[in-house]
């Protein structure tokens, strides 16, 4: 039985418990919820990242490129501090993009130091078809829990979204 399909029935049965050994029931000391929270929530990310429309594209490669399709033009500097990458390594990144069709330069008309990157149709293409993927796959591992599960977990996600943006 998979993680996911252990912890599925595990939340169906009301008794979750996470791989540290203890049960959620018995996870009110922050140190414990923290650490078992911060495993659950990197496991699930990296298997959310795992669905893909272009599995030669790296994560960073991804964001940055799905950074460019929500944001639009943004110059290697922008990228860089976006990512929190040196302007070197975003270079690397960049000119993956723009050999894989994903990403187009312009030199500026203003000041032609200056280079814009932008998604291509292509590149918006791959974004698009990536979030169905993760969209689809999220939304077939909801159904399986029920009504009640379901609900907490609304629940935990509003919690959630509050931690991220404190």
């Amino acid at each position: 039985m998979g993680s996911f399909d252990a912890l599925l029935t595990a939340a169906n049965e009301g008794e979750a418990v996470p791989e540290s050994g203890r049960p959620i029931a018995n996870q009110h000391e922050p140190d414990d919820l923290a650490d078992d929270l911060r495993v659950a929530v990197l496991k699930l990310a990296r298997r959310i990242r795992a669905e893909k429309a272009d599995d030669e594209l790296s994560d960073s490669q991804y964001s940055v490129l799905a950074y460019l399709v929500r944001e639009g033009p943004r110059t290697l500097s922008e990228l860089s501090g976006y990512e929190q990458v040196t302007p070197p390594s975003m270079n690397r990144t960049v000119n993956h993009l723009a050999t894989a069709g994903y990403v187009a330069r312009k030199t500026s008309d203003e000041d032609r130091r200056k280079v814009w990157f932008s998604a291509t149709d292509e590149g918006r293409r791959i974004v698009q078809l990536t979030r169905a993927r993760r969209d689809s796959w999220l939304d077939e591992k909801l159904e399986e829990l029920d009504p009640q599960a379901r609900t907490e977990l609304a629940a935990a996600t509003t919690i959630l979204r509050k931690l991220a943006e404190s």
